[in-house]
């Protein structure tokens, strides 16, 4: 008897260790999680998505040892609306993320607007299971509510225990060399009727002074006080912007204001490798939030003029860099087999951002469209990279409909964390799919909005392979047969810059990706039957929508002096502790 036990429990023994190492998930139940998310990059940016002349062998390390997705969707594509996506596993106008009007993402940091504090952030689930949870980089999901800190929509009240970086977004106007980006064609506005109304003031001082024109010096005067009270009303928050918007925190307290930008990109490394070093003894959750490559495309010397793309493409190539260091840290630790990493975009590229013949927007690879378009693939196609070694197996490539929403319960199960009953997630568990245990994604359709408007659908056919797209509204391309809206900057999402199509505009993506050439009755035999198909699934889903106060109403994003972030007496915000450390 004692011989046969002996014997049994030695085969047990051998048995397990010949296990495949894919079993390794039931023996690490709370894992490292690190998810990197970069900023406007495009699709096409990236080597292992088809790019050979920007170098990125960090981020193609990642593919080769892990899983890389073809058919990764950001859930909207401006940054506001998809980081909120992404953060709850919920379409954003499900939170009030999404705009009815053309302020569609976070305008300032003294906004009253933001992810409100009853959402249920996956960091907030990872804390309660026992996670430290850090944010390094950029927010963008709004500060306060209703006084200067309240502190209502920080990352501190949305689950995360450390928080270092811009709760804004990096733009153009907090590096003084650049042209102001922030709300450029409304602040001409402003500058032109501020002239026109002080030429007003000056004629009628002069028809005074020469009796030309009967106007009493009561009238010049209050004419004179409407000019002065006017320019104060909109230069009190455009003429500062850099102070009111370009500032870096680290948690509640404000470090820079404005922000030194030669120091930016190796402070939020630093930050970023002290925080795995901090808690390599417990499970941590890392969202590193990149600050690459959105404009002003803030670049260290040591990698200006390396690439063939000019400072966009010598931006990618630093965060390629800052991705490698960040896993090399976790290697260092011994890390590597006990964290799963991540790696996005939170939309597509901005074809539109040019200076001159200067080109400082991404580009979107062989999909149609870009930044700012709901419906078209370049604008919601994203890179969607995972590495866990001996738990997803290396070198594989997934072609099915994933969302960046999906990111959420699958953090969430592998903490060990419940989804939140009282609503509707969006996203889908990708461990199934990312090991190989099913060949199809759970996600049946995917629906893309511009703001609130529903632009397009995607219908995956998994009998048949087919990937079904309805475009409804598309944007008007200007000047004539370009590619985005130039004559804009920004496409719109409604009103006389779009188009809609009744029928809808259909694709098959699995035949035609790059969305050349919409197909119709004549062409398709099954045009009728995917459009009625689709259009039930409208209805359903229209169905699980309920009304939720508007966060990027105007009043909400309009800038508030009460509510401005400010580490002096405001208006006197200015401070430098990086610089005094």
């Amino acid at each position: 008897l004692l011989c046969f036990r002996t014997s049994l429990f030695t085969a047990l023994i051998f048995h397990l260790l010949l296990q495949p190492p894919l079993t390794q998930l039931s023996i690490i139940t709370q894992p490292n999680i690190v998810l990197l998310m970069a900023d406007d990059l495009g699709i096409g940016d990236v080597g292992c998505y088809g790019n050979d002349t920007i170098r990125t062998p960090n981020i193609d390390r990642l593919a080769k040892e892990g899983v890389r997705l073809t058919q990764h969707i950001a859930a909207a594509p401006l940054c506001t609306p998809s980081r909120a996506a992404f953060l709850t596993g919920r379409y954003p106008l499900r939170s009030g993320m999404d705009a009815i009007n053309n302020y569609r993402v976070i305008f300032w940091n003294a906004g009253s607007g933001g992810l409100p504090p009853n959402e249920t952030t996956f960091a907030k689930i990872l804390q309660q299971q026992g996670y430290s949870t850090g944010l390094i980089g950029k927010w963008h999901q709004g500060v306060n509510c209703e006084s200067h800190n309240d502190h209502c929509h920080h990352p501190l009240n949305h689950g995360f225990d450390y928080f270092y970086g811009m709760p804004f977004t990096l733009i153009s106007d907090c590096q003084p060399t650049e042209p102001p980006e922030m709300d450029r064609a409304f602040r001409r506005k402003l500058w032109l009727s501020t002239q026109m109304i002080c030429l007003l003031t000056l004629t009628a001082a002069l028809g005074r002074l020469t009796g030309l024109i009967p106007v009493s010096w009561k009238m010049v005067t209050c004419l004179a006080g409407f000019s002065l009270l006017f320019f104060i009303s909109w230069f009190s928050s455009y003429g500062f912007v850099p102070y009111w918007n370009c500032i870096m925190m680290r948690n509640h307290d404000i470090t820079e204001q404005p922000m030194v930008i030669e120091r930016t990109t190796a402070l939020i490394l630093r930050e970023s490798i002290s925080f795995i070093e901090r808690n390599k003894h417990k499970p941590f959750l890392l969202f590193l939030s990149f600050l690459h490559s959105h404009t002003p495309l803030l670049t260290t010397e040591k990698f200006l003029g390396r690439s063939s793309h000019g400072l966009y493409g010598d931006n990618v190539e630093e965060m390629d860099w800052m991705v490698g260091q960040v896993l090399d840290a976790v290697d260092k630790e011994g890390l590597q087999n006990a964290t799963l990493v991540y790696f996005a975009s939170d939309h597509g590229g901005w074809l539109e951002r040019q200076e001159g013949k200067r080109q400082l927007g991404g580009w979107n690879g062989i999909y149609r469209g870009g930044k700012a378009m709901g419906g078209w693939e370049g604008g919601i196609r994203v890179p969607g990279i995972f590495r866990w070694p001996g738990v997803l197996p290396a070198g594989t490539v997934i072609d099915e409909p994933t969302s960046l929403m999906d990111i959420y319960p699958t953090v969430v199960h592998l903490a060990g964390g419940l989804l939140p009953q009282d609503r509707v997630i969006d996203g889908r568990d990708l461990m199934p799919l990312l090991q190989g245990r099913v060949e199809h994604s759970e996600h049946e359709f995917l629906f893309h909005y511009c703001g609130i408007h529903l632009h397009a659908v995607r219908w995956h056919q998994k009998h048949s392979g087919a990937i079904w797209k309805a475009h409804y509204v598309t944007p008007v391309f200007r000047p004539l047969g370009a590619g985005g809206c130039y004559d804009k900057g920004f496409c719109p999402c409604f009103g006389g810059g779009v188009t809609h199509h009744d029928p809808p505009l259909l694709f098959d993506l699995s035949r035609d990706p790059s969305e050349a050439k919409a197909l119709s009755a004549d062409t398709e035999p099954l045009f009728d039957t995917v459009l009625r198909k689709i259009g039930r699934a409208v209805e359903e889903h229209r169905r699980t929508l309920t009304p939720v106060p508007e966060q990027l109403s105007v009043y909400n994003v309009v800038w508030k002096p009460w509510l401005q972030p400010c580490c002096g007496t405001f208006p006197f915000c200015w401070c430098d502790k990086e610089g005094d450390n």
